[in-house]
């Protein structure tokens, strides 16, 4: 699986799953664009990526502005020539909260950043694949999104969303040389939940099949695979990356 020489934008590639990915991908030789709202940390990553070899830059991207969104394909094209992957992965949490109880605020912020954010950044990439001959995208969804998750409205409705926006696109872009996927993580051990008490993490942990949490690398996998040439035939794809989490009874 390589990725020599072409060009990827990588939406919330400062931290977790996206930093995960953005590495990857530069580490198999694609030039990587980190959109974030994270300054520092998307600095930091791209120093990271350079010290190791590899070649990356960083944009202030905010996804619930369709601005941004252009911006960063324009920033991606201008800096090496073209767009070839997307990896859209920026996305935000949700308070717990019952859905009666779900104040407009929290559910415009969800819907503007992990719903609205990913149709901006389809709809940035999709206007260059349109005009340059192809490309591939994967959205970050999640297991969320597949059943009604207690304590997570706005969320869950978000990432279900996402799943059937990937779907529509796959369908009306096949013929255009553009692929659109989607992966949908189980819990993931990623900076916010690091920052979680110990004794939450480790009941968190055993309530996976296996007795731990996914590392971010391995969701990575995923998406570049997805991205990648090897996987040329798919799309439309949801790809439940969770370690058996799904096939659980909801509690």
């Amino acid at each position: 699986m390589s990725f020599e020489g072409k060009v990827a934008v990588v939406t919330g590639g400062a931290s977790g799953i996206g930093e995960a990915t953005a590495k990857l991908l530069a580490k198999k030789g694609a030039h990587v664009l980190i959109g974030d709202v994270t300054d520092d940390g998307g600095a930091r990553v791209v120093s990271e990526i350079e010290a190791a070899g590899g070649s990356a830059r960083f944009l202030h991207v905010d996804v619930a502005k369709a601005s941004d969104s252009k911006a960063m394909v324009a920033e991606a094209v201008s800096t090496w020539g073209g767009l070839h992957f997307a990896a859209n992965v920026a996305g935000i949490g949700q308070v717990p909260s019952r859905l009666h109880d779900l104040d407009e605020k929290t559910w415009d912020l969800t819907m503007n950043i992990d719903l609205k954010g990913m149709w901006f950044c389809m709809v940035a990439e999709l206007n260059h694949f349109l005009a340059s001959g192809g490309g591939s995208i994967v959205n970050v969804a999640s297991g969320a999104g597949m059943r009604a998750t207690v304590g997570q409205p706005a969320y869950a409705i978000a990432k279900a969303g996402v799943i059937q926006m990937t779907r529509q696109g796959a369908l009306e872009y096949a013929k255009d040389n553009v692929r659109v996927n989607s992966v949908s993580p189980g819990l993931i051990d990623t900076p916010a939940v690091q920052a979680l008490p110990d004794d939450v993490r480790a009941m968190y942990a055993a309530g996976q099949p296996n007795g731990r949490m996914g590392r971010p690398e391995e969701i990575a996998n995923t998406i570049a695979w997805l991205l990648s040439d090897e996987a040329s035939f798919v799309s439309g794809l949801n790809h439940v990356t969770d370690g058996g989490w799904f096939q659980m009874s909801p509690k």
